[in-house]
């Protein structure tokens, strides 16, 4: 079978693309008009060079230091020095598949030609991926300001065959692994150093991943979601396709589509349709499709952010091939100009970031509130207190609906945006920093909790309608199904782990729960877009 290919213009990289390459086999490659634009661009660098002309980062210091004129014959030291004097990061490393994500992203906008390095700057980084050297990569120490600085030096680091890598389940220095694989470390020249490390790559990888599971999570809370509508006795009138078009925001007409097509053709529902039941449910469950389309439409900001960001020249300076730009501010050799800006600034993302982890924290505490509806006999409908076999004895399920409460409590704090935080650095001359790498990792760690909290309403939504059914028999009633699709759901959840019918350590279900959600395990069961 043919590996799927990933062809590096600078100007089209998907979401999709950056999950294939961090998380599967998807090679890459640089387009060979992009691999034309870098050599016009560094063409641009090369003559400002020999002119000896004043250019930031080229032929200047940084930060502070811009005023600060280097050599000609210094160029190459300055760009190493860059390199290792901002390889400050600390703390835990990144895991391998963010390290993968910023490579490519960090390769996609030097692809675009505006950075003024050498396509072999590229060559090189694609070449790392495909043998599966993955720099040794700290979580903190970036403002996401002059971009991610400190994590995109210990990305650069290995190509000069300094710093850490992890290559074949080993963690090693980098000229060893080069070694292995057969590169040679690279001798950087004018500007290189800072095309690698301007940029909001860090916040780019962890947004597009996050993306990439949230899409995953938020039809599996629609599953979960439907799944409690039916243990709990709820009604399906309020997800009403006439209803939810009276106040059409594009999440919330989705997500209605979706718990219509989950509930199709229940038996509980008709059972208790016309009966003396509640007229209405909890907000927890009638207001399931407000709330998850809020999150939905968050999360679309968020990839209109990213599908922007992700293809951007996000470097200082920039370089225009052939003009195009007349101002006196520019620098201007041979056809080409050279502009000092802050595309490096990660404000966009850092913003959209918040955003999007505000909403995943909505998306948990909703999902905590259903969870306590289930374990609670004097709101689930007749089933026994925290669903345990024999209440008192056994405390069944009690505790599954405390940890979802410490994950959403825990969340309220990392929901606090990053971005509304600054702090001045490099004596005041960046002044106004993004805070953006906080946001990111921040909603990185929202998106886990909340994959353990659906994971735990998926559980406990099982039992209830495992004793749902058992209730009618009880009753003398006859059985009633569920919709088709949460009947399904409840086969997957019981293919992999088995009813309560005694308490047991929860630690394994909830792992395995947790598993379903992260790889999409229920999410098919939402059904096609559109409506219905």
């Amino acid at each position: 079978m043919t590996e799927p290919k990933v062809v590096l213009t600078g100007a089209d990289l998907a979401i999709a693309d950056v999950e294939a390459v961090a998380r599967g086999n998807a090679t890459v490659e640089l387009d060979a008009n992009a691999r034309e634009r870098m050599q016009e661009a560094r063409a641009v660098i090369e003559a400002l060079v020999a002119e000896g002309a004043v250019v930031y980062g080229v032929t200047t210091g940084f930060g502070d230091l811009a005023s600060t004129f280097i050599e000609p014959a210094q160029a190459g030291q300055l760009q190493e020095n860059l390199l290792m004097s901002h390889a400050a990061g600390v703390g835990a490393a990144f895991p391998r598949e963010i390290v993968r994500a910023m490579l490519l992203l960090r390769a996609n906008t030097l692809a675009l030609g505006h950075s003024g390095c050498r396509p072999l700057i590229v060559d090189r980084l694609l070449a790392m991926l495909a043998a599966g050297i993955h720099p040794v990569v700290p979580e903190q120490g970036s403002l996401g300001a002059s971009g991610d600085l400190a994590p995109l030096a210990h990305l650069a680091l290995p190509l000069i065959g300094r710093g850490q890598v992890e290559f074949r389940g080993q963690v090693l220095p980098a000229l060893l692994a080069l070694r292995e694989a057969a590169l040679e470390p690279l001798v950087l020249e004018a500007k290189e150093g800072l095309a690698l490390l301007n940029g909001t790559q860090m916040m780019g990888a962890i947004g597009a991943l996050l993306l990439a599971d949230a899409d995953r999570l938020v039809r599996t809370a629609s599953v979960a979601a439907a799944m409690s509508v039916e243990a709990l006795l709820g009604t399906d009138v309020a997800f009403a396709a006439a209803y939810q078009l009276a106040r059409p925001h594009p999440g919330q007409v989705q997500v209605a589509t979706e718990l219509r097509h989950l509930l199709r053709d229940s038996g509980l529902q008709r059972a208790h349709h016309g009966s003396a039941h509640k007229v209405q449910d909890p907000y927890s469950l009638r207001c399931v499709p407000q709330v998850h389309g809020a999150v939905r439409d968050a999360l679309d900001h968020l990839r209109r952010v990213l599908d922007i960001e992700l293809n951007s020249a996000t470097d200082n300076p920039l370089v225009f091939p052939g003009g195009g730009v007349a101002d006196a501010d520019t620098m201007a050799t041979g056809g080409g100009r050279v502009i000092s800006g802050g595309n490096f600034h990660g404000e966009p993302i850092a913003l959209a970031l918040d955003f999007a982890k505000l909403a995943l924290a909505e998306l948990g505490s909703i999902s905590e509130r259903r969870t306590a509806l289930l374990v609670d006999h004097r709101l689930n409908g007749g089933l026994p207190p925290f669903l345990a076999q024999s209440s008192g004895v056994e405390s069944g399920m009690m505790i599954y609906q405390y940890t979802a409460a410490a994950l959403v409590s825990e969340h309220k704090v990392l929901a606090h945006p990053a971005s509304v935080d600054s702090i001045p650095t490099s004596a005041n001359q960046e002044d106004h920093v993004s805070m953006g790498s906080i946001a990111a990792r921040h909603a990185r760690a929202v998106l886990t909790g909340v994959e353990r909290i659906l994971a735990i309403e998926l559980v406990v939504a099982a039992q209830a309608l495992d004793m749902r059914q058992a209730l009618r028999e009880s009753a003398g009633e006859e059985p009633a199904t569920a919709g088709a699709g949460v009947a399904e759901a409840h086969r997957r959840i019981r293919a992999r782990i088995s009813h309560l019918d005694r308490d047991r350590e929860p630690g394994p279900d909830l792992v395995a729960a947790t598993a379903m959600v992260h790889d999409g395990s229920l999410e098919d069961l939402a059904g096609p877009g559109g409506l219905t």
